[in-house]
């Protein structure tokens, strides 16, 4: 079979091994999102979805490195015997995925890949899903409690003094902006960031940002409950308390408490009990 790639010196594949890992996790972000939306009739592939496919192929066999220019509209034009308004749906696609970027009057080159990024780019897909679905909210609520609880744990395995520190300003700032529900709620999602950071995995981080954010975006009482800050305050200390004695058994619980807690149904349990 003739090679169809550009007849393009490929980069130097030191930079470009940078590029394979963010490819495979956005493709399996993708992937999650396609078998989650509803999917639509199936059609045939257009002349733009075969430009676009076999550029992500030279992107992940590392053709290109980071920062590299793409062949222009007219060498692809040639390649596929396609007109520019294929060339162009093909290349804002891989830009909305957050793969290339694209300057009046530049070739396009290839996006730096970066976990943050590829995450925000997603975004877009799972606030698509969610504001279609419910089911799909509850989905998320499920994946972020296993998330969290593993995070606390693997907080309480690694945790530093500087770690503990750091935790515990967030908390004390957090609990001087109880009348001010737009500062708490930052605290709050700053807090839940914080402890993910602490494994030093860049995604875990990252993963925690986007589902806090997508949470309080969509149903923001399964992050804060107005009237319960000072249930908030308690929770959080006894996560950072747990990480602090370095048991990974009790920060999990102390999450799961608070995520229970943090939950719309048990609070309107919670709500309509006498206090105690």
């Amino acid at each position: 079979m003739q090679d169809q790639r550009p007849n393009i010196p490929p980069r130097a594949r030191s930079a470009c091994a940078v590029v394979t890992k963010p490819l495979e996790l956005f493709r399996s972000l993708y992937d999650f999102g396609a078998m989650t939306a509803t999917k639509p009739k199936p059609r045939k592939k257009n002349l733009s979805h075969d430009i676009r496919e076999s550029l992500l192929a030279l992107l992940e066999n590392d053709a290109y490195g980071p920062g590299a220019a793409l062949p222009s509209e007219r060498e692809l034009m040639a390649q596929f015997g396609v007109g520019r308004p294929a060339v162009r749906e093909a290349m804002q696609h891989l830009q909305v995925m957050g793969l290339v970027e694209i300057r009046h009057g530049e070739r396009a080159k290839v996006a730096e890949p970066s976990i943050g990024k590829m995450v925000e780019h997603f975004s877009g897909t799972m606030r698509h899903l969610l504001a279609t679905s419910s089911a799909n909210l509850e989905h998320l609520k499920t994946a972020r409690f296993a998330f969290e609880k593993a995070m606390a744990q693997e907080a309480a395995r690694m945790r530093t003094t500087s770690d503990l520190e750091r935790l515990r300003r967030i908390v004390d700032a957090q609990a001087g902006a109880m009348s001010d529900m737009t500062s708490f709620l930052t605290h709050d999602r700053e807090f839940h960031r914080a402890l993910a950071s602490i494994s030093g995995n860049p995604i875990y981080t990252a993963l925690a940002e986007a589902m806090f954010g997508w949470l309080a975006d969509f149903h923001a009482d399964t992050v804060i409950l107005p009237g319960r800050e000072q249930l908030t305050i308690d929770e959080h200390l006894e996560i950072v308390d747990a990480i602090e004695a370095k048991n990974a058994a009790r920060a999990a619980k102390a999450m799961h408490d608070h995520l229970t807690r943090a939950n719309v149904l048990y609070h309107r349990t919670y709500l309509a009990s006498p206090e105690p």
